[in-house]
């Protein structure tokens, strides 16, 4: 009740500071497995995305957020909990595997999960090409993915940033895809590709960003 109480909190002061303009949250499914497959402008994304939305959402996030005993570190912890924010420590060499199986458990539970396929976030604006973990998980746990473009987090919070900036931005929702057609696949690396690549071509078409085929390197930017 606490954390319920609290996400709606944050989910009102967001909607009067920034006044998002959301579209198509209508399709996302209210039951079921369901993977939200966002692009990634700014660090806020990953806790934006879900408070637009009835449903819960979980998301991963850095393991360091949930850490410490000072009064600002437990706050921060319990804000990211609200938000159905995961502990995920990234410096683990096993760190890729593990995210995907804390997501796999989450849709294994019928419930909805974030994730930025293109691994971190772009720096240079556009979209880059996706890593196939997205299209695992939805193969694995016959998950349907929807589609989320953002527009200008970016703006509000740039690389470097410690303080948000007033800016308008859009979230677009899009249509569910369903991969029922790829069932017994899931081990088939082109088919894992095939799978990735029409859920970012999904992703341009509602974020607008010029679509760059290659992976972005991870920023050295601890807020990445």
């Amino acid at each position: 009740m606490f954390y319920r109480a609290l996400r709606f909190l944050l989910s009102s002061l967001t909607r009067v500071f920034l006044r998002p303009v959301v579209t198509g949250a209508e399709l996302v499914p209210a039951k079921g497995p369901v993977i939200l497959a966002v692009n990634h402008l700014s660090v806020i994304d990953s806790f934006l995305v879900p408070m637009m939305l009835r449903r819960p959402v979980s998301f991963l996030a850095k393991a360091e957020y949930f850490q410490g005993g000072s009064p600002r570190k437990r706050l921060v912890g319990t804000l990211f909990r609200a938000l159905g924010a995961i502990p995920v420590d990234r410096d683990n060499s096993r760190a890729a595997l593990a995210s995907l199986d804390v997501a796999g458990e989450v849709l294994d539970r019928g419930a909805a999960f974030a994730i930025h396929p293109e691994g971190t976030r772009s720096l240079d604006g556009k979209l880059h090409r996706g890593r196939t973990g997205v299209a695992q998980l939805a193969l694995e746990h016959k998950a349907c993915v929807v589609p989320v473009g953002v527009i200008g987090t970016d703006r509000v919070l740039p690389a470097g940033a410690r303080f948000p900036r007033r800016h308008r931005i859009e979230i677009r929702f899009g249509e569910p895809l369903y991969f029922d057609r790829y069932d017994g696949l899931t081990n088939s690396l082109p088919i894992r590709r095939a799978v990735t690549d029409e859920v970012m071509y999904a992703i341009m078409e509602l974020s607008g960003q010029e679509y760059v085929d290659s992976y972005h390197k991870r920023s050295n930017d601890p807020a990445a």
